[in-house]
């Protein structure tokens, strides 16, 4: 299993596999393992019914567990346009494909839209944990305009039998606030009801393009990630961070020398850990999300995600374009590979 994983890695194995942080210390996180629900999150003010969601989200798939989790992810119709997502493989047009994929590629649970999961509930509900994207951002208004939306209710999840719900906020948009008390309140009543929470953290705002993109600047990602954890989410969503000092370059909000002298590197397994340190230092569980398709580079590049999240302290992947613009035979080895890293006990926290 090893030699496939540094295989595809290629020329990053090495730097990847035997790196040391010297940044934030492993021993102050809240790691993953099979009694992270005993350990972290039982102590928590979680009512007994999430606890039991989460548990079971957890216990289900190839990676049960672990404490590590892959999902599967398709809400791309709404957010890229059914025609844009989908007609690299029309199977997906039909929802039961998506659960399908995620049930035979081992995930621990199948994300998509009311729709969709609404669609196959009674067929499959009980067979894979469901978590319903209450929001998204609605692409066909001309021209594009980029907001959150709700697209449903809470209530309507549980009485489809999801484990949780999900959504998103454009943390740094002109419509934050909004979204923030939107998904706020949303979690306070899906926790009240016993499902668990799961928070798309991502960032929006064209000034945060200067001489790079800083959507994905690790301090700028890293305090969306402590704003997700603040209104309770149980999981954070985010993208795996590409550069840092997007709070300097920009100039704005308040920093810390710190946070680039001593608690991060230029090395994408120390950024990735100034992630998980601001979700609380991994109390709730960080996955990165896998990114759009590019083709035959697709599982190399879903590979090395994967080890950057892991040996961050992260608690798995959301791999979704990768796996499903593509034959479903070859989507399930995909997430195979993602699921192996984690599996992987020769691949250790940093």
């Amino acid at each position: 299993m090893a030699t496939s994983i540094e295989s595809l890695l290629g020329d990053d194995a090495r730097f990847l596999l035997d790196h040391e942080s010297t940044t934030i210390d492993r021993a102050r996180l809240q790691l993953p393992g099979p009694d992270f629900i005993e350990r972290v999150v039982s102590g928590s003010d979680r009512n007994q019914r999430v606890i039991n969601n989460l548990t079971r989200l957890f216990d289900h798939g190839r990676l049960a567990g672990t404490g590590y989790v892959s999902i599967l992810p398709v809400d791309q119709g709404i957010e890229h346009t059914a025609g844009a997502s989908f007609a690299p493989n029309p199977d997906y047009f039909d929802p039961e494909n998506i659960v399908r994929l995620a049930m035979e590629g081992g995930c621990n649970a199948v994300a998509s839209t009311f729709g969709v999961l609404g669609a196959v509930s009674r067929k499959y509900a009980h067979r894979i944990p469901f978590l319903v994207k209450i929001n998204h951002n609605e692409l066909l208004t001309y021209p594009n305009s980029y907001d959150q939306v709700m697209f449903g209710g809470v209530d309507r999840a549980f009485d489809m039998g999801a484990a949780a719900v999900g959504a998103t906020i454009y943390f740094g948009s002109q419509e934050s606030r909004r979204q923030i008390v939107d998904v706020a309140e949303a979690f306070e009543h899906a926790h009240d009801l016993g499902m668990a929470t799961v928070l798309w953290c991502y960032l929006r705002n064209s000034d945060f393009k200067t001489d790079k993109d800083y959507h994905t600047s690790a301090d700028l990602t890293g305090q969306a990630n402590h704003l997700g954890v603040t209104i309770q989410a149980d999981i954070i969503k985010q993208k795996l961070p590409t550069n840092n000092g997007g709070f300097t370059a920009i100039g704005f909000g308040k920093t810390s020398p710190l946070v680039y002298d001593e608690l991060t590197s230029e090395h994408p397994i120390d950024l990735c850990r100034y992630q998980v340190a601001n979700c609380y230092m991994g109390r709730a569980g960080l996955i990165n999300s896998g990114g759009a398709s590019s083709g035959a580079s697709d599982l190399s590049e879903a590979v090395k995600t994967a080890v950057i999240n892991k040996r961050a302290g992260g608690t798995g992947l959301i791999s979704g374009r990768k796996a499903f613009q593509r034959p479903m035979k070859d989507g399930i080895e995909l997430l195979n590979r993602i699921q192996d890293v984690y599996l992987d006990d020769s691949i250790t926290i940093a």
